[in-house]
Parts: C-alpha cells; sequence; structure tokens
C-alpha cells in the first residue's frame, strides 16, 4: 500500500509519465565555457613581451625565451640555423661545454636551446642561478671551433643516414616539392653543411638572438614582483638588432597530380606521402574545423578513413595517417604510411579516394562525434599543465587571437557541424592536384605514370634535389675498372701494375670513427695480407664491439650481442669475389655477376655505376667519371624479411707507398652512421693477427 502511494505521487508529479527510451542515446550536454585565469603580461623597455603564469603548488620554474624573427632561405648554406641551435649551448666566454653542464647539474636544472630559443627549468630556490647561467648563454655565446667540428661531424653522420633512410627521403621531398623558393623548403646536403662557417653560425646569432619582438614565458613558483625583479636583472642589457620579418609565401600548388620518385634500390616496401600545401596560418578562424576534418580522415588513431580502409579492409599497411601542419610561416597536409611494393600503386589510388569522397560527402554523426569527444579530452587534459595556461596567453598575443578563444574552445568546437568539415574540405583539400611523394624501389614506377596528370614521373635525390636523367656511359665497364685501377696505383699499364702490386704485401689501417648516435669516439682498423687476408675490428673505450676475420678457408664475424659466428658457404663464396687489395680486378676471373648500368648525376658530379649482382644481394659502385676515382658504394643484402643497406663515402685519396688510398671513410648501415678519418695508414709494416685468431 504505501509503495501504492508514493508511486501515486510520482505520477501526479509527473517524474514517472514516461518511461526512459534507453534505444536513443541521450542529447550530449552544452559545451561551457571554461574558466582559465588570465596570465599576466608585460613588456620590457628592450622590446621582450613577458607572460607570466603563476602557480605555487610545486617549487618550481619556467623560463622559455622564444625569438620573433621570421626564417630566412638560406640557400647555399641550408641547415645554418640548425647548426646554430646545435651550438649554442657549446660554451661561453665565461664557461666552457663542460663547466657549462656541471653546474647545470650541480642545481638540478634543465637548461637547452634551439635555433630560436632557450629553456630555463629548475627549483624555485635556483632561480637565480639558472638564469645566471641561461643569461650567460644569452649574451656570450661563442661557439668554440672545436665544438663547432664536432657538430659538423655530427651533421655529415646524419647526412649518411638519410641517404639509407626512406622516411627521412620522402619528409625532404615533400617540404622541397610543397615549399620551393620558401624556408621550410631549404634541405641540408653535404655541399651546404662543407659551405657553413663558424663565422656564418655566429653572424646568424647575433642577427636572429634579439630583444625585439622576443617572448619570455614565464610559468611556475614566482610572483609578478619576483619576475619582474629577475627579467630586470638578467635581461635588461641584452641588446640586439631589428626585428628580422619577411613574409613567406602559401607553397606551391601544383596544377594537376604530380608523381615524385626518390629512387631507393633494393627496397621492398614504399614510403607514400600524398601532400600539398594549404593556404593558412596559425590562429586562422577556420583551423579548428580543419583539424577535426583531418581527425577523422585520418590523424585520430584506428577508428580513422585512412586506417579502417587502408589496414582494416584492404591490410595494405600496418599504418596509414594524414597529418595537418598548420604553422605561422606556411601550412601543408600530407597523407600516407608505409606499403609493400605490390600494392603501392593501389594503396595510392585509396588515398586519393578518401580525399575524393571527403569533398563530396557529408560525414557521418558517429564520425564527427568521435573526433569532437577525443579533441576534447586532449584539450582538457591539457589544462592540467601550467604551462599550457601561459602558451595559451602567448597564442593570444602573438596570433591576433579573441582573448576568450581558449576560454570557449569546447562551446566552438561543439558547433563545428557536418556541413562545416564538408566546407573544410572543398576549401581546402584535394585530390586532383596533389604532390604524390613515393621513395621505392625502380620496379614500382611504371604503375605510378597513372596518378601523374602528365603521366610522368619526376625524380628526386635524398636530399629533395633534382636527379637529372641517367645517362648512357660512353665506356664499357671493363674500361672503368681498368681506369680506376690505373688511377690509383698511378700506373699507365699491365706491366707497370704487376710489378707496383707485386710490392705490395700488407697494409694495416686505422680510423677514428665518430658518430651522432654513439657519445663515445671509435676506432676501425682494417687489416689486408697478400693476396686475400683481411680483417677488421671495431673498437672503443677498451671494449671490441665487431670485428670480422677472412683468409680464403676461414672466416668469421663477432659482435657483442651475437656473439662469434662461423661464416656460411655462401658468405665464403661472396668473400672469395670481393677479396683482394682491388676486389675489381679479379670481376672478369671469378664470375662475378657486374654491368655498367650508366651515368648517374649525384650531388652535382657524374658517376659511372657498376651494379654487382648476387643470390640475396645487390651493390652499387659510384666512379667519378672526371677523376675515376670511386666515391661511392652502396650495398643491399636481404636479411629474412628485412632489407638492410650499408652505404660507403669515400674521399680524400692520398698516396701511400704509391698507391692511392681514401683518407676519408664514412659508413652507413641502416639508422646508423658513422664518420671517419684515416689516423695510421701502414704499407708493408708487421701484421698481428692474433686478435682474430681465439
Amino acid at each position: 500500500m504505501k509503495n501504492i502511494i508514493i508511486a501515486g505521487l510520482l505520477l501526479s508529479s509527473g517524474l514517472l509519465s514516461a518511461q526512459v527510451d534507453r534505444s536513443q542515446k541521450p542529447a550530449p550536454a552544452q559545451a561551457k565555457k571554461i574558466n582559465i585565469n588570465d596570465s599576466q603580461i608585460f613588456t620590457t623597455a628592450n622590446g621582450i613581451t613577458v607572460i607570466l603564469s603563476e602557480d605555487h603548488k610545486l617549487p618550481r620554474v619556467t623560463f622559455e625565451l622564444s625569438m620573433g624573427s621570421s626564417p630566412r632561405i638560406e640557400g647555399d648554406k641550408a641547415g645554418l640555423a640548425e647548426m646554430a641551435g646545435s651550438l649554442i649551448m657549446s660554451g661561453t666566454a665565461n664557461r666552457t661545454k663542460d663547466q657549462l653542464d656541471k653546474e647545470i647539474d650541480y642545481i638540478g636544472a634543465t637548461l637547452s636551446a634551439d635555433k630560436s630559443s632557450i629553456l630555463l627549468s629548475c627549483l624555485s630556490k635556483h632561480t637565480d642561478k639558472g638564469l645566471t647561467l641561461m643569461s650567460d648563454v644569452l649574451l656570450n655565446a661563442n661557439f668554440p671551433e672545436s665544438e663547432f667540428e664536432r657538430i659538423k661531424k655530427q651533421n655529415e653522420s646524419g647526412l649518411m643516414s638519410t641517404k639509407s633512410d626512406a622516411g627521412t627521403m620522402a619528409k625532404n621531398a615533400t617540404v622541397k616539392v610543397n615549399f620551393p623558393n620558401h624556408p621550410y623548403g631549404e634541405v641540408m646536403t653535404e655541399a651546404t653543411l662543407n659551405a657553413i662557417k663558424r663565422e656564418d653560425v655566429m653572424n646568424f646569432y647575433k642577427a636572429n638572438f634579439t630583444p625585439k619582438g622576443s617572448y619570455l614565458v614565464v610559468v611556475g613558483d614566482i610572483t609578478r614582483a619576483q619576475t619582474e625583479a629577475m627579467v630586470n636583472k638578467y635581461f635588461a642589457s641584452w641588446n640586439g638588432g631589428p626585428l628580422y620579418t619577411n613574409p613567406t609565401n602559401d607553397g606551391n600548388f601544383s596544377k594537376g597530380n604530380r608523381v615524385i620518385f626518390v629512387k631507393k634500390p633494393g627496397a621492398v616496401q614504399s614510403v607514400v606521402y600524398v601532400t600539398f600545401p594549404i593556404k593558412m596560418r596559425t590562429g586562422d578562424k577556420n583551423q579548428l574545423a580543419l583539424n577535426v576534418l583531418n581527425g577523422i580522415l585520418g590523424g585520430g588513431g584506428f577508428g580513422t578513413r585512412l586506417m579502417q580502409n587502408l589496414r582494416e579492409d584492404k591490410a595494405y599497411t600496418y599504418g596509414c595517417y594524414s597529418s595537418m601542419n598548420i604553422t605561422e610561416d606556411g601550412s601543408w597536409m600530407s597523407a600516407g604510411g608505409n606499403f609493400r611494393n605490390a600494392v603501392t600503386d593501389s594503396a595510392i589510388t585509396q588515398i586519393l579516394k578518401e580525399f575524393e569522397k571527403i569533398t563530396n560527402e557529408l560525414v557521418t554523426d558517429e564520425e564527427l562525434n568521435l573526433t569532437k569527444s577525443a579533441m576534447a579530452g586532449n584539450f582538457a587534459r591539457s589544462l592540467e599543465r601550467p604551462s599550457t595556461i601561459a602558451r595559451f596567453a602567448l597564442n593570444i598575443k602573438k596570433y591576433g587571437l579573441p582573448t576568450d578563444y581558449y576560454q570557449t574552445y569546447l562551446q566552438k568546437l561543439e558547433a563545428v557541424s557536418k556541413e562545416d568539415v564538408l566546407t573544410m574540405a572543398q576549401q581546402y583539400f584535394t585530390s586532383k592536384n596533389c604532390n604524390i611523394i613515393v621513395v621505392g624501389n625502380e620496379e614500382i614506377i611504371e604503375n605510378l605514370k597513372k596518378f601523374d596528370a602528365d603521366g610522368k614521373i619526376e625524380m628526386l635525390d635524398a636530399f629533395g634535389n633534382e636527379v637529372k636523367e641517367v645517362k648512357k656511359a660512353d665506356i664499357p665497364k671493363e674500361q672503368v675498372i681498368e681506369r680506376y685501377i690505373y688511377t690509383v696505383t698511378q700506373t699507365k699499364n699491365q706491366k707497370e701494375l704487376a710489378k707496383k702490386l707485386k710490392k705490395i704485401k700488407s697494409y694495416e689501417r686505422v680510423l677514428d670513427m665518430t658518430s651522432a648516435a654513439i657519445p663515445i669516439p671509435l676506432k676501425m682498423t682494417d687489416y689486408w695480407v697478400a693476396s686475400v687476408t683481411e680483417a677488421q675490428k671495431m673498437e672503443g673505450q677498451g671494449m671490441v664491439f665487431q670485428k670480422s676475420y677472412y683468409d680464403g678457408k676461414t672466416g668469421f664475424t663477432y659482435s657483442m650481442q651475437t656473439g662469434k659466428k662461423e661464416l656460411t658457404a655462401d658468405e665464403m663464396e661472396s668473400k672469395r669475389k670481393s677479396s683482394g687489395l682491388f676486389p675489381e680486378m679479379g670481376y672478369a676471373k671469378n664470375g662475378t655477376n657486374y654491368e655498367l648500368t650508366g651515368i648517374e648525376n649525384v650531388d652535382g658530379k657524374d658517376y659511372y655505376v657498376i651494379k654487382i649482382t648476387e643470390k640475396d644481394a645487390q651493390s652499387f659502385d659510384y666512379f667519378n667519371t672526371s677523376t675515376f676515382l670511386k666515391e661511392r658504394s652502396v650495398a643491399i643484402r636481404k636479411n629474412g624479411e628485412e632489407t638492410v643497406e650499408t652505404s660507403t663515402t669515400l674521399g680524400d685519396y692520398k698516396v701511400v707507398s704509391g698507391i692511392m688510398f681514401p683518407h676519408a671513410i664514412s659508413l652507413s648501415v641502416g639508422p646508423m652512421s658513422l664518420v671517419g678519418k684515416v689516423s695510421k695508414m701502414v704499407v708493408n709494416g708487421k701484421i698481428d693477427l692474433k686478435d682474430f685468431k681465439d
């Protein structure tokens, strides 16, 4: 009776007048305006805009100083800004790099710099000391010659890696094609690196690190009064030249689809980027809606259209993604991934179909709501970081956003409709005027011509530079080898050659090696004893990392990871064909399968290219057409399902005992690169191979 009375009261009040329909999703609650505390902003007499976000929960404080100058076109010194950024922390007029590092470590601080900013993070009790070090770097960086050379070698190592890294090749091609005559379209090469001098780095720093137009973002356990005092104490004396401003173009918009190919011999899969520039800059009113579009297309995880189509449905790849890159100096869109050679053209077809579909049809409610929910969640999580509030204030000030932009962000996000997404796609997207970047094996080229508006393929090298058409060789392969041998032995005929080679019994060569990936100096020692014995070891800090041995009858390899392994029969046969002081001399006699593929232009030089084919391997030797010296070698070998590429660059040939030997030797194996200089070269000296006998 009591329950009946209660039910009657509820019915009379209307609370049970209808049952809940659980088959329908409840309507989402209306997004609310977020209460975000305003940052404090003031400008110093020398032109620094200071943005302070107080947060006294933890006893830490961060100072991030960003320059306001526009990026510059560097031309034949492309990579200068990156070089300068790498060197800023290399020492000051008051402290060496080691002293600077020790003082930073002593207070448990972080102090870092790049081409346009310096960042300090430390305990609030160490603010004075931290700013002493930060201001010393800012005002007194002196770019020591020794550090300049060290960073230059690191860059040389990185450039070596680029030649075998398909992902980096694709990125280089993307910026080159999207942004010609633009700072974004500049890529460091060996030539531009060699053109950069220490004086260039110093001049760049003076010109770009200037207080005018700069921003100092301060976050953490510090008050307004303390901030003003610290800024006045450590930055008031900072002077510099005028702010450099130079409006950049929006990029190169293709008329019809273009196919750009970067050759990577032996590749079993292709890297594909379908890309184009976008007429938009940071802070544009359409940026939020365009980001929603990208989240639906391929920027939002496994549920996106590209992933569902190319991974889940077609199984072409492990991942296919899109990225929307909106910056203050230029913007672009890219979509793609890694695909098996056999399905490269099919993958491009599907990516273009997704581009076309999203420009012609409304997205679904589910796609829209899932993407907006993910973006709202990311935004909410970002509010947990104190630095976010300061970044908001910086963006509002720097890009002219409405003062309530972030307070109303969720409302603006919720307001993005399916119609808005379609409008964004039709305004900014295209499936007809794309730059289709492909890095891979030449065997797939014919299948790519159908995507180009003119049915042609544009060829670029690893650094995004145009590759000239391979020319037919003007001499036979035998003559290339003969001219090379005569050149390095400094002989003119077979009689002189035989006489000189008879005198060469052995050599020992020591290379001092450096690598951007390995912080310790390495030493590689090569031995050769007539006529076929050869050995090699790599060591550092008293440890032997790798070694190998071959004497015509036995052979092995050793590494710290895998231990000692005897050479297989196939490996012994390969060694037999490639052993000797000059293995090329034996090609005709030992049955080496080699051919002269033509004349290729690499980094502005013409080379005769000799291709050697084995069972599971190919190699390409590059002989300078002017000097006949071998300057590069690329070996590609299958290791199970993977392909391992080894690239060797040879230079600085010097005469030792009548033979020209390269004294600059750089190696690249996959992502690992080593730059070496010969520190010892002894011909016909005493050779001790006992380290290879145990």
